[in-house]
């Protein structure tokens, strides 16, 4: 080979080595995990929302991946935390409904659990829960220092996490007094420190603090979860709507805010592209369609049936965005179905951290998603419920079967031409009643502490928020 044409093809291969280093994702990435509690899909501008403005939320969208079908654990808070954190459905979940024991705490995640916490931490992760935890106090085995984090800070029980301005939050177990606050839940609360300035102000210490080195932050924001508070309505306050509805709309605003300036400091410290960030919400809309609240917002415009605590699609499907630049297609939406319990075997992928054999993992790693592939094929998606009545719900390919209590019919739904759930086909379709009835068989392991029922009896727990 001459000279010139030796000079040209090494210059041609130093340059398609370094494109490829350029989009190869880090070995151990960053991750972020921002969980919104209650947020809707219709609250967020990229879905559709036209009088809440939210836009770094919607220029994350626009910088990464919208998802339109990601799935929470399932309609309520505990449990669809504890599936995010582990890993499993409902039919696996030793969290399967909110269920407070006392006045501060609710039911523990049992001795043996494993989380994401653990398995990052294992693979040399530096690792925060910041914001709410609700799985279990700090003296008992679902506390969140003994399950894999290093640093919490914010509220530890969901029920304390009702007041915006509460008397106390937690740093790590030790008790932070904020003087000033009365720990109203009620809408007209005030006080000297709004709870989410301190929990913003410490994710971002965090993120500083371990840019070297790989870290996971769950992100678990209270807003914008009832009581419906806010330390200042901004662009809301002259708007001709109820005090809630302001209140509301400056809740979702004040997430946007804090979600951007999270994603401000990424490219301050040069970790952006080393950063994969997901953002979704723990259950679908906590109000009725035909609510002052639903009404005005529409949350209701992307056509689904249902909310919190229903096991419809409305219930069900969150907020998904992924962002990972250079990694995860930009401006890409997709409706792939995925879920909550597929977080940990995603991040186990992505930081080589190793499962336990014996912790039975639900989830399918969707790094090849991530990276602008498809979704893995599953069987099928799987959720329960048991606040009340125990019910059920089955997704296999677009059909849909939902069960509101063990001796209630079986409902079978076309999602493909019915995302509304309107036409019930199950008596159309016998064959398909059965399949999900095998499924929803299949899927549901005993548990005492949740039996299958269609009442609740007195001596259940009670429920929380």
């Amino acid at each position: 080979m001459n000279p010139i044409r030796l000079a040209l093809f090494s210059l041609f291969l130093f340059a398609a080595v370094a494109v490829v280093r350029a989009v190869e994702p880090s070995a151990k990435p960053n991750i972020i995990f921002i969980l919104s509690d209650d947020i809707a899909q219709g609250d967020l501008g990229c879905y559709g929302q036209k009088l809440i403005q939210t836009p770094n939320i919607d220029r994350m969208a626009s910088e990464g991946t919208r998802c339109t079908q990601t799935y929470c654990g399932t309609t309520v808070c505990a449990p669809s935390r504890t599936s995010l954190m582990i890993g499993k459905h409902m039919g696996h979940s030793p969290i399967r409904a909110n269920r407070e024991l006392n006045a501060e705490g609710q039911l523990p995640l049992p001795e043996g659990t494993f989380t994401v916490a653990q398995l990052l931490k294992s693979s040399g992760y530096k690792t925060a829960c910041i914001g709410k935890w609700g799985m279990g106090m700090f003296d008992t085995t679902g506390s969140p220092l003994k399950l894999g984090f290093d640093h919490f800070f914010g509220y530890n029980c969901q029920r304390h996490a009702h007041s915006y301005f509460p008397k106390y939050l937690y740093k790590d177990d030790q008790r932070v007094e904020l003087p000033g606050n009365d720990g109203n839940q009620r809408i007209e609360g005030k006080g000297a420190i709004y709870s989410q300035n301190p929990i913003s102000e410490e994710t971002l210490k965090f993120v500083t603090a371990n840019k070297g080195h790989p870290f996971f932050l769950y992100y678990s924001v209270t807003l914008p979860h009832g009581s419906f508070q806010i330390d200042d309505q901004g662009i809301y306050k002259n708007k001709p709507w109820t005090e809630e509805q302001k209140n509301y709309a400056a809740m979702v605003t004040r997430l946007d805010t804090d979600v951007g300036r999270l994603l401000a400091l990424l490219k301050e410290l040069n970790i952006d592209e080393k950063t994969l960030v997901i953002f979704s919400g723990d259950n679908g809309s906590s109000f009725a369609p035909n609510s002052p609240l639903g009404e005005l917002f529409n949350q209701a415009a992307n056509g689904m049936r249902g909310y919190k605590r229903e096991l419809y699609e409305g219930g069900l499907r969150n907020a998904g965005i992924i962002r990972w630049p250079g990694v995860v297609p930009a401006g890409r939406i997709s409706d792939e179905p995925w879920a909550f319990w597929d977080f940990l075997p995603t991040c186990a992928e992505l930081s080589g951290g190793k499962i336990p054999a014996g912790a039975q993992i639900d989830g399918l790693s969707i790094v090849p998603f991530l990276k602008g592939g498809s979704v893995p094929k599953r069987e099928y998606f799987y959720w329960e419920l048991h606040e009340g009545v125990s019910i059920q719900a089955v997704r296999w390919g677009d059909w849909k079967a939902v069960r509101n209590g063990p001796s209630k019919s079986i409902e079978i739904y076309d999602l493909k031409s019915d995302v509304a759930e309107a036409h019930d086909l199950a008596l159309a379709k016998p064959e398909l009643v059965a399949r999900a009835q095998e499924l929803m068989s299949a899927a549901h392991v005993d548990d005492p502490n949740f039996p299958m029922r269609d009442k609740k009896e007195k001596n259940m727990g009670k429920a929380g928020k």
